[in-house]
């Protein structure tokens, strides 16, 4: 048995050894932006994490009345 690697677009299954380089390059555009995506959901979480702690000290550092 052989092991051979496919992908699977709109519920289709496609050998990769099977797909035209053209198909190739644009899975590896895909992989390349679903990565970069990934990324920056990882840094708008840090964004968020600091923002909340900047309002919290702002909340701090008013007056209290």
């Amino acid at each position: 048995m052989t092991d051979k690697t496919t992908i699977t677009v709109d519920g289709k299954s496609y050998n990769l050894d099977s797909l035209s380089d053209e198909a190739k390059n644009q899975l590896g555009n895909l992989n390349v932006v679903d990565r970069k995506i990934l990324d920056l959901q990882q840094e708008i979480g840090i964004m968020q994490t600091a923002r909340n702690a900047y309002a919290r000290a702002l909340a701090a550092a008013l007056p209290k009345n």
